[in-house]
């Protein structure tokens, strides 16, 4: 016996209900897409492998301070940085004393590593810490990249930060050979690289040989600092001032690179572009 049509249809009273179900489940699926949507990005890590220019220092170095510092200045609240850089290391010290193993094992997915070595792999007279800048500095290089990408986390490489030395009012760049190797293995293991050599060159060629000591840990003895009794002439360290440029050129470098932890850099940075100093490694 054929089905009467008329019995397959609907019964009015019936779509009201049906249509409820189906805004009903629209509305769900859209609230649920809305949210992940608008879901607060969790929380970032930033990692510092590195030496001195990096460093953590007590109140007993000031007016000594580091670029690692005060990298926190460049981010907000939901970005943390975890300074593992210790004076007086190279790629290969660092590795020998077993630091790279720690600060792998604290290392996780989604978090950034910035490898910021040279200045004691350039130590001839150290064997502990000189490298072969077209050999095992090379070698250690990839060491340090690798560690990070086995624990998902993103390795970025950095030259190393210029020292303060002029000539006819130019920066004379003596990281050169090191420099061009990191640029290469940055290059060769597709490693996202921020330019400190070229960039802080720049940086203090505009600030000039004279107004740049106030960047760097030129003191008198008159200043009366305790750890400095007659007074300090380095090139290679930072004051405050110094450290705080020199960390927003390394937010400024996170910036343009395509890695999440660039969307979490701060458009303003006051912390790192203040005009004078405060005293701590405070960011206000």
């Amino acid at each position: 016996m054929e089905c009467d049509r008329r019995t397959r249809r609907r019964s009015p009273a019936a779509w009201p209900i049906l249509l409820a179900i189906v805004f009903l489940g629209a509305g769900i699926a859209g609230a649920a897409a809305a949210s992940k949507h608008n879901a607060t990005p969790g929380p970032m890590r930033i990692f510092i492998a590195g030496d001195s220019t990096a460093a953590i220092y007590g109140p007993d170095r000031f007016p000594q301070m580091s670029w690692g510092m005060v990298l926190q200045c460049g981010f907000g609240g939901d970005v943390t940085v975890l300074d593992y850089a210790r004076g007086g290391r190279s790629t290969k010290s660092f590795i020998a004393e077993g630091r790279l193993d720690v600060l792998a094992g604290d290392l996780a997915k989604g978090d950034t590593l910035l490898i910021a070595f040279g200045h004691n792999d350039e130590s001839a007279d150290v064997a502990a810490r000189f490298t072969d800048p077209d050999g095992d500095f090379r070698d250690n290089l990839r060491r340090y990249v690798a560690a990070a990408r086995a624990k998902g986390a993103e390795p970025v490489l950095l030259t190393p930060v210029t020292r303060r030395s002029f000539e006819d009012g130019k920066v004379v760049d003596t990281h050169a050979i090191y420099a061009r190797a990191i640029r290469e293995v940055a290059t060769e293991t597709k490693t996202p690289l921020i330019d400190l050599d070229a960039a802080s060159m720049a940086w203090l060629e505009k600030i000039g040989p004279t107004a740049s000591k106030n960047d760097f840990m030129y003191t008198a003895a008159s200043d009366r600092y305790w750890r400095f009794p007659e007074g300090s002439n380095d090139d290679t360290h930072f004051s405050e001032m110094g450290a705080r440029g020199v960390a927003n050129l390394i937010v400024e470098g996170l910036a343009k690179l395509k890695l999440p932890i660039a969307k979490r850099v701060k458009a303003v940075r006051p912390g790192l572009t203040r005009p004078v100093p405060l005293g701590t490694p405070a960011c206000q």
